[in-house]
């Protein structure tokens, strides 16, 4: 018990933090050994499949784990701490599962299925039965029995060996690679398609495992022309449905093709319902099939060693130069003796019109001798010189032996075609490579049974390489043996027509050709069995990973995992290659793909042995980055030497899978090489943005989004992502934060769902970014802390979006704007930009589109360019894409507007922007009473909200103050003037502690009888109207609380006449205006020169565009000290006043756009 207690501890102590792991070890020095400290890999995510995670005992074992076994110090973690003893029982519990019957993720199979798991039987196979030789079988196949003779003859024994050498050396560096994946940790059932998945992530896995999936099938294809072929020519050629007899050229091998597809069809049909009724049939048979492989290869070995003391006798007839075809004559001579004298023979009647010797023959057959050749010399024959060097031949060429002599006119055309062995097809280096690469696939046999092996790690590396080592050597001496064996034109005689029809290796077979021919086709049809029941397993495999929503019906089988839909699937695709009938034609095809899932495999392991990965720790060492890389690249070599365009097309739908799957499959989690590789790209990426500032032409706006939430975590502004979307055409990064207030521990659970309501509003506005929740004991501490701390290194946001306070008016809303103020400040002092869209709820939705209209730009002061950016970003989006770009720029009197217009077009010309530009002449003039007025208001109201901590009472005692003070100086001046009387009622919540001050309405617009009284409800849904000098404002928008009623109450009071409006072009309104002048005078005169400023200003932009789709305007800066803030939120509200969408700008003190390439 005390190892374990100890190393149980131990395991605390790798979980918490350095300082009390040390005090905790030198704790138990003193009492207890450590013998064992074990440390807990854990997954964060539940859907891998692990023994280290308590899946579905977890709740039954729950109340037992920790039960009777002083363990109450832990019980709190019970969850996702085991004990231990249970952690080790699971791990001598936990067992491969059979290929086809479950996947490896239980968690995303059915509950149900979990309750009526049946025991699996303990895998028993070891390395030769499970590995080695699953792989000869797979790897020996249809190429080395009907193609190899005829590459030796064609590429020549040096071309064919640099072929097998560089196929041989890709497939082993694959299987050194492959042999590292597979010892790093447990390999489940699904073999190849497992490892790429779980190393390259889904998106790689589901395109190189549909690549796999579509290699196998094709295999399977061939595999049946292959057994067609050998039953056609070889062994019942009468059983032809399409006679060959007396057809010349295209059409016999129309015909044959035809017989192809015919028998081919057939024997995949009856193949297929082999494996749909049973596959238990086929593995019977598995050792059948293997059998009549090694004696075929054992036969051809027999067959060189007796070549060296008795040769065969398979003599072959040449005329001239020329292989005839030997089928329909018994003596290759024209004629022979007897003795009744000089006879022709059945080959004189070949060539003859007639059997006589004065008949009329074919030139070339008078010209030229018949000389009859041994095709089989042996291996001492020095035959091997002969055969060293290609012969390579365009279809319908000839076969002819090199040293014989041959005399023939160049004119004549050439007749009796049929009557020579011709070039079936054209012959070419990169058309070897194609070919032959298909045998030596097949070296993923072992680790497709990894679900079946006794020890995979030690099974799959061992057995693997030990297979392609001995098939390499088998095919390297093949190709030696059989240039040193054969005669040439025998080597290039595809068919064997030359030799009796025989096969060609099976001439050189020992004790019989039919040894070879019999194997062979039975070899073939187990590879093609093979075939079909694997590539079931494996779409099956990729259906249920999910990771293809297409392909989800694919999963399904029948009630014992037999993939029924995924086997119909396979054979229509097989089918496919059976229509093309050429074996020739279909080797290159399934070539290409498995160089593709090689080439990956490859991939996978350079990348993980590159990055370092913790989890990578492989037990078979003897691999290193160098090897995958340069077996990528051979593989990529061969790719495009066996065929650039089947390349380009196996590119492009790999390419077009991994597309479809990062766009619609689901999302996982598998901790595979390419998230490793993006997070060290990001690193090295990252580092690099370190090293400086971007230039200006790669400035892009690097948004952070300041939204804010309700009591239910919704955003509040979700306009606020549409136009984050919509100014995103110059990409760049976005993130989108969200501030909390109080403390971390309390609030996580909320910080949670904040979290989630901002990511699934960004996938709703199609804003691809990062999103970002902090708390802090208060909002405005963590706004701060969001425009602190947001990004990484040099990947910093250079811009924040936030939204204009809404009813920042409200005297329970002052917070609000104070902190929007403070935050204008920070971001003037860390030199990042301000985007202060006003009325959001009104900007467009990602939607909408308009048809027409203009985006005005007015631009006052110089900020870098952004003026000018912003719009040319937006009308890259849809929505803003038909709308014009209009420049405004403001002259003063010392100004030359015809100039600056000249200048500002030049200058936009070299920005390459098209816009309409207009210069606005501004003079100077008189500072309107209107303009007095609203600053009186104004500071007014500034005055009441340094009350805002003050008691009710003393509130409206100072309020009542100040009203009297500013009345008390006008009425010494002029004792008939008007007299203004506030009174502020308030309704407060229940509970309320603190009471806040409402703000002060603007002066009436209409005159009023004495008596009357009006009462005005601040309402914000009321729009404004423009303000003009001449017509007073309205009064302010507002919003009323739910349990507090504002009411602003004016009372005007006049000892005569009805009082006019400060502005009216009336004496008695000049009267009062002058009148009311001691009171401004007392006024600060900076703000009410900012007054007019905003008036001015806002009169011509609501004159000018009133009609626009959306106004950009400089936004000034606030007040250095913040005595004055109330007052900036007021000069910017006037500003805008009137304008339906507004984008307030400034700059971040850099420029941000240049005429420059």
């Amino acid at each position: 018990m005390i190892p374990l207690t100890s190393g149980i501890f131990c395991l605390t102590c790798a979980l918490s933090s350095p300082l009390t792991c040390s005090l905790s070890s030198a704790l138990f020095q003193t009492t207890l050994k450590v013998d064992v400290c074990l440390f807990l890999p854990g997954d964060s995510n539940p859907k891998e499949s692990s023994p280290f995670i308590n899946s579905s005992d977890a709740a039954t074992e729950k109340t037992q784990q920790y039960d009777r076994k002083n363990m109450a110090l832990f019980e709190e973690e019970m969850d996702t701490s085991p004990m231990v003893s249970s952690l080790l029982s699971s791990l001598a519990n936990y067992s491969n599962l059979p290929q086809g019957s479950k996947e490896h993720e239980e968690a995303e199979n059915n509950e149900a299925e979990s309750s009526r798991k049946k025991p699996v039987k303990a895998p028993q196979l070891g390395t030769l039965m499970g590995v080695y030789l699953p792989c000869i079988q797979n790897i020996f196949g249809v190429i080395l029995f009907l193609r190899m003779t005829w590459l030796v003859g064609i590429g020549g024994v040096i071309g064919t060996f640099i072929i097998v050498f560089m196929c041989c050396t890709t497939t082993m560096l694959t299987a050194i690679s492959m042999s590292a994946i597979a010892t790093n940790g447990v390999v489940p059932a699904g073999g190849s398609y497992y490892m790429i998945s779980r190393s390259l992530g889904p998106e790689f896995g589901g395109a190189v495992g549909i690549c796999f999936y579509l290699g196998t099938t094709y295999a399977g294809a061939m595999y049946i022309l292959g057994a067609i072929e050998l039953l056609l020519i070889y062994i019942v050629p009468k059983a032809a449905i399409f006679p060959l007899e007396g057809l010349e050229g295209a059409e016999a091998e129309a015909a044959l093709l035809n017989n192809m597809r015919v028998y081919g069809t057939i024997l995949l049909t009856s193949m297929a319902t082999v494996v749909f009724v049973g596959v238990k049939y086929v593995n019977k048979l598995a050792l059948v099939f293997l059998a009549c492989v090694i004696l075929s290869i054992l036969a051809v070995y027999a067959g060189v060693i007796k070549t060296a003391m008795d040769p065969p006798v398979f003599p072959v007839c040449i005329l001239g130069n020329r292989t005839l075809v030997w089928k329909s004559f018994d003596v290759c001579a024209k004629t022979i003796e007897t003795a009744n004298g000089t006879v022709t023979t059945q080959l004189w009647q070949m060539f003859c019109d007639s059997p006589f010797l004065n008949a009329t023959c074919d030139k070339y057959f008078v010209a030229n001798n018949v000389t009859e050749i041994q095709g089989i010399p042996g291996v001492t024959s020095g035959i091997l010189a002969d055969n060293l060097f290609g012969n390579y031949y365009e279809k319908g060429d000839l076969i002819s032996r090199d040293k014989m002599e041959s005399v023939e006119d160049q004119d004549d055309p050439l007749t009796n075609a049929n009557r020579y062995v011709l070039a079936d097809i054209t012959s070419f280096f990169t058309l070897l490579v194609g070919i032959y690469f298909p045998s030596v696939t097949g070296i993923m046999a072992g680790s497709n049974r990894s679900g079946d092996l006794r020890d995979a790690q030690k099974s799959i590396p061992i057995g693997t390489i030990a297979a392609i080592t001995t098939t390499s050597t088998v095919y390297m001496s093949s190709v030696v043996l059989f240039g040193a064996c054969i005669e040439g034109v025998v080597l290039r005689d595809k068919f064997g027509e030359g030799v009796h029809g025989n096969l060609v290796i099976g001439t050189l077979a020992w004790p019989s050709p039919w040894v070879i021919v019999i194997g062979s086709f039975f070899s073939t049809c187990g590879a093609g069995l093979q075939s079909l029941t694997g590539a079931p397993r494996l779409m099956q495999a990729i259906a249920k990973d999910g990771i293809v929503p297409a392909l989800r019906i694919f999963g399904h089988g029948k009630a014992n995992g037999e993939p029924t839909w995924s086997l119909l699937l396979t054979a229509c695709i097989c089918e496919s290659g059976i229509l093309i009938a050429s074996l020739d034609a279909v080797a290159p095809i399934l070539s290409m793909f498995f160089l593709m899932c090689y080439m990956f495999v490859n991939l996978a392991c350079a990348l993980q042995t590159l990055l370092r990965t913790p989890n990578w720790r492989p037990r078979f060492k003897f691999y290193h980055w160098t090897l995958s890389f340069l077996g990528m690249s051979l593989c990529l070599t061969l790719m495009f030497l066996c065929s650039w365009y089947y390349a380009i097309v196996a590119m492009v739908i790999a390419g077009s899978i991994y597309k479809y799957i990062e766009f619609a499959g689901a999302e996982k989690e598998w901790g595979d090489g390419i998230r490793g590789l993006s997070l060290s790209a990001a690193r090295y990426a990252l580092m690099r943005l370190e090293e400086g500032p971007p230039h200006t032409k790669n400035w892009r706006p690097q948004l952070l989004v300041l939204v804010s939430t309700d009591a239910e975590q919704n955003v509040e502004q979700p306009r606020l992502l549409s136009l984050t979307n919509q100014l995103k055409a110059g990409k760049g990064l976005t993130i989108v934060g969200t501030a909390l207030g109080g403390t971390f521990l309390n609030n996580y659970e909320q910080a949670q769902r904040a979290e989630q309501a901002l990511r699934k509003l960004m996938e709703t506005e199609k804003v691809k970014g990062f999103c970002q929740v902090t708390v802090s004991s208060n909002l405005r501490d963590a706004t701060s802390h969001l425009l602190q701390a947001s990004g990484l290194g040099g990947l910093k946001h250079n811009a924040v979006l936030v939204s204009w306070p809404r009813n920042w008016k409200q005297g329970d809303e002052h917070q609000h704007w104070r902190n929007f103020i403070e935050l204008v400040r920070e971001t003037t002092v860390a030199n990042l930009a301000l985007l202060v869209p006003k009325n959001i709820s009104a900007f467009p939705s990602n939607g909408e589109r308009f048809t027409e209209g203009h985006i005005d730009v007015w631009w006052i002061v110089h900020d870098g360019g952004m003026l000018m950016l912003l719009p040319f970003l937006l009308r890259q989006h849809k929505v803003w894409r038909k709308c014009k770009m209009r420049i405004f720029t403001v002259a003063q009197m010392d100004d030359n507007s015809i100039q600056m217009k000249k200048d500002l077009t030049t200058f936009l010309y070299h920005l390459r922007i098209d816009a309409m530009i207009e210069v606005v002449e501004m003079h100077d003039s008189d500072i309107s009473a209107y303009t007095y007025e609203k600053t009186l208001v104004m500071e007014q109201r500034s005055q009441m909200l340094k009350q805002i901590n003050l008691t009710k009472t003393e509130r409206e005692r100072e309020i009542q103050s100040i009203t009297d003070s500013s009345r008390g100086s006008i009425r010494r001046k002029n004792p008939a003037a008007v007299t203004t009387q506030l009174s502020v009622t308030e309704d407060p919540p229940a509970g309320s502690k603190e009471e806040k001050p409402e703000e002060e309405s603007k002066s009436a617009s209409s005159p009023v009888s004495p008596p009357a009284q009006v009462q005005l409800i601040h309402d914000n849904t009321t729009p404004a109207s423009p303000a003009t000098p001449a017509t007073p404002l309205t009064p302010g928008e507002g919003a009323q609380s739910p349990g507090e009623q504002v009411q602003m109450t004016w009372t005007e009071k006049c000892d005569g006449e009805p009082a006019k409006p400060p502005g009216a072009a009336t004496p008695e309104g000049i009267k009062d205006i002058f009148n009311m002048k001691p009171e401004w005078e007392n006024l600060n005169h900076s703000n009410v020169r900012r007054m007019h400023t905003a008036l001015r200003l806002n009169e011509v932009i609501v004159k000018k565009s009133s009609e626009a789709k959306l106004v950009l305007l400089n936004m000034p800066g606030p007040p250095r000290n913040r005595t004055g803030d109330e007052n900036y939120m007021e000069f910017l509200e006037v500003l805008t006043e009137g304008l339906n969408r507004v984008l307030l700008v400034r700059g971040g003190g850099r420029e941000v756009i240049t005429i420059y390439s």
